[in-house]
């Protein structure tokens, strides 16, 4: 398997793992267990045809667009994002049907002239899960740097709306995952390479106050853990548990995302950071055709990860 093949399957992954959870979205783990997600739904929770993804996948290919270029800048990425909200830019049907709460507000900070690295909140309550599911293209773009450098990139790029040190954190330590198993490492080994390098990274401030929040991960094997254990609301902490968890209990693609959507919960985020991992792990040629075919601007989203791709 190429890196080539690993990075496109880690981007169609997300954004299936995503179209996926979108009709599913709020519905409990009861409701799951009574009529579990086996494959592409439409309506449901936003009234969307089958194979719409929602403001995880436009915000994760705003972020590939971004890092296609050359250099990077904050204030390109911002302002892509700010035209996706205003103007429906890189949506599926032309139209914001879904924001976060603490995005929303970022955006409006960065819009009212706001510097786009500080519009990012930094209260306890805006720890979401708005820049985790979104971080996955700077492990692919940066993989070949050290991680404190990838690691930095990662950091600059949540605090665009995710600015405290608990959201930067868990998109770093996603990160690292995710260059782990890109460069050939099981789930298990890359879990274990995560645990190594991220307790080392964030033994710093101002991380060192926030390892209580990621005991779970950081000093236990949150693979051991049972599924009522484990949450999948919209807090970053649960949603990246949840993704790990899903990947490391899981024996292919299809097990990981279908596990992580009928969680329950924020599903459509869920399936996109667990959907990232699993393509990234199992390529794309593990990823069934059919479900490709049935995501919206399938050819257009095409274009804009071979361009990624080829950078």
């Amino acid at each position: 398997m190429t890196l080539n093949d690993r990075k496109l399957g880690s981007l169609w992954g997300a954004i299936i793992g995503d179209a996926l959870g979108v009709p599913v979205e709020f519905s409990s783990r009861k409701e799951r267990g009574e009529d579990p997600v086996v494959g592409m739904r439409g309506y449901g929770q936003y009234n969307q045809p089958p194979g719409t993804w929602s403001d995880d996948s436009s915000m994760l290919l705003c972020t590939v667009e971004a890092l296609s270029e050359p250099e990077y800048s904050a204030k390109q990425l911002a302002g892509m994002f700010l035209n996706w909200r205003q103007y429906g830019y890189m949506t599926p049907h032309g139209d914001c049907f879904d924001i976060g709460i603490a995005t929303s507000k970022a955006l409006s900070r960065f819009e009212n002239g706001t510097p786009p690295e500080e519009s990012g909140g930094t209260e306890e309550g805006d720890n979401g899960n708005g820049s985790l599911m979104r971080i996955l293209p700077v492990a692919l773009r940066y993989t070949d740097a050290p991680i404190e450098d990838m690691l930095f990139i990662a950091h600059r790029i949540s605090a665009i709306t995710h600015r405290h040190p608990r959201s930067q954190m868990a998109c770093g330590l996603y990160c690292i995952m995710a260059k782990a198993l890109l460069n050939g490492m099981t789930p298990p080994q890359s879990y274990r390479y995560m645990v190594k390098q991220g307790s080392q990274f964030y033994n710093t401030a101002p991380f060192a106050a926030e390892y209580p929040h990621f005991t779970r991960i950081l000093t236990n094997d949150i693979s051991k853990l049972p599924e009522a254990d484990i949450a999948s609301k919209g807090y970053v902490i649960n949603t990246l548990e949840a993704s790990l968890w899903c990947l490391l209990t899981s024996n292919s693609f299809e097990e990981t995302v279908l596990k992580a959507v009928n969680l329950g919960g924020d599903t459509d985020t869920t399936g996109c950071v667990a959907g990232g991992l699993a393509g990234l792990y199992y390529g794309m040629a593990s990823i069934q055709q059919a479900w490709i075919d049935a995501i919206v601007r399938k050819d257009d989203i095409g274009e804009i990860l071979e361009k990624f791709i080829g950078v």
